[in-house]
């Protein structure tokens, strides 16, 4: 089954074919970094990480463009208002870049906390003032834009496909218009992609129309361009992002390249609490940083992972409770595989087990296929954890092949592609089991030596209620783990 996914602009599936053959470029708006990240922004970049993860797992070399904006993203998201880091510097009475250094060493700490993969360029707005000039002045010379008073606005009117990515059409943009128009603009739904700075507005770069800064849209065109030409192949974002940020993306760089900006645009949902998005706007957030006071890091990933990244997330203490309990009981099943193959005897793989790891196998990257279905892939994985611990619990041993195939699979899946299973796992008792029970196999050896046959079976027996099975063999004790000790967890 070929890959398909989801593109907003045609709102259906579609099979997934790059521009170059091998070759994926990848951008994605990354946080205004003026607060601590949300949940609501956990659940976008945990959600990208596996889309890189999964398209570099079959193969395609992955540039991952994810910018940082640090100048231009106005309070109401348009043209009008504060810029967001200015607000917010001269809340905290600090300078606006070091406000930006404060929260992007948060964010990326919260992402490294959270196992997302650093994104292979992350370019900041405010690094890139040259490249947004030469990107408006082309807009002008093309008779896209206009300058008024020492800003540019772009004219919706001269690009007819506009609206195309939201459905939203210049009529109904200008009927919706509020009654204080801008009087800079020939049409209320233009919007800017230079603004003039006033006196005393300390973001702010020369150009030909004055000083002044970048608008938020001309950001992300300029820098997805830069890293990855003319077209990429897949536009992130949030589902918030459609109408105006992307869809003035698409206007400003098409008419300027006279090339599609992006074949493919996936969109993620949003994180609601009690049915209400999730937003600083709200005062309803709940930040990375206090989530991981309470919750293990990948617990909290794997919450994000266990809903489709199209499909809303409701988030609250008892579905992250739940999270954690479900991934514990993936991570004692490993658990167990890994500590029985210390003590686990050589043979040849079973190949029943070999086809049932197989057929688990398929039925995962099938339904990752299907525009990357993470939560149904996550029910494969439990599905897989059935049958393993029903294996852990039969009768005959496990051979070492057969549990290095099975712990195989799960750094793969689980692993490599979804990322909520580590390479080294703690112990389930801190690394102190396995000399403990050896301990206790020595001592009961000593009682049987001494014919103490009473206190070697109440220990034997003790073990085993704890999970712990001691086989009796002409060379010596060995002891498995079985899948009653992940039992409650």
């Amino acid at each position: 089954m070929a890959l398909k996914v989801y593109s907003t602009l045609i709102r259906q599936k579609e099979e997934f074919v790059p521009l170059h053959p091998g070759f994926v470029g990848i951008y994605v708006c990354g946080p205004t970094v003026y607060d601590h990240a949300h949940i609501g922004h956990a659940k976008g970049y945990v959600s990208f990480d596996v889309i890189v993860r999964y398209l570099r797992y079959l193969g395609y070399k992955v540039r991952y463009v994810q910018n940082i904006t640090d100048v231009g993203h106005l309070t109401d998201d348009a043209d009008e208002g504060e810029d967001k880091i200015l607000r917010r510097a001269a809340q905290e009475q600090v300078q606006p870049m070091e406000l930006v250094e404060i929260y992007m060493r948060s964010y990326f700490e919260d992402m490294d906390a959270l196992n997302v993969m650093r994104p292979d360029i992350s370019p900041r707005a405010s690094g890139h003032i040259p490249e947004q000039i030469e990107l408006v002045k082309v807009l002008l010379e093309k008779g896209f834009a206009y300058e008024v008073n020492g800003s540019v606005y772009f004219s919706v009117e001269s690009f007819p496909q506009y609206g195309k990515l939201s459905g939203r059409r210049i009529e109904e943009l200008e009927e919706g218009a509020r009654v204080a128009v801008n009087p800079e603009k020939r049409n209320p739904a233009d919007f800017a992609l230079w603004k003039r700075a006033e006196p005393g507005h300390i973001l702010r770069w020369p150009s030909p129309w004055g000083w002044g800064y970048p608008g938020w849209h001309l950001e992300c065109s300029t820098m997805a361009m830069k890293y990855l030409g003319e077209t990429v192949d897949i536009r992130g974002g949030g589902l918030e992002n459609i109408f105006p940020h992307n869809e003035c993306e698409i206007a400003q760089s098409e008419a300027a390249t006279g090339k599609p900006f992006a074949r493919y645009w996936l969109h993620w949902n949003m994180v609601t609490i009690e049915g209400v998005k999730m937003g600083k706007s709200l005062s309803n957030f709940v930040t990375i940083k206090q989530a991981l006071e309470k919750y293990p890091p990948l617990a909290i990933r794997f919450f994000i992972l266990t809903s489709h990244y199209r499909s809303p997330l409701d988030f609250s203490e008892e579905a992250l409770s739940g999270a954690t309990k479900g991934l514990e009981r993936l991570h004692g099943t490993v658990r167990l595989v890994r500590a029985q193959l210390q003590t686990a005897p050589s043979r040849e793989a079973d190949s029943a087990v070999e086809d049932m790891l197989s057929r688990y196998k398929a039925q995962f990257l099938e339904v990752m296929d299907d525009d990357f279905n993470t939560a149904a892939a996550i029910g494969t994985l439990f599905d897989l954890n059935r049958e393993v611990n029903a294996l852990l619990n039969a009768e005959s041993p496990v051979t070492q092949e057969t549990l290095a195939a099975v712990d195989a699979l799960y750094r793969e899946l689980g692993g490599q592609i979804l990322g909520i299973i580590p390479e080294e796992m703690e112990e389930l008792g801190g690394g102190l089991e396995v000399p403990l029970i050896e301990l206790l196999i020595e001592v009961r050896q000593k009682l049987r030596e001494n014919h103490q046959w009473e206190l070697g079976d109440a220990i034997r027996s003790r073990l085993g209620e704890l999970g712990i099975a001691l086989e009796d063999r002409p060379e010596g004790t060995t002891w498995r783990l079985t899948a009653r000790s992940t039992e409650g967890k």
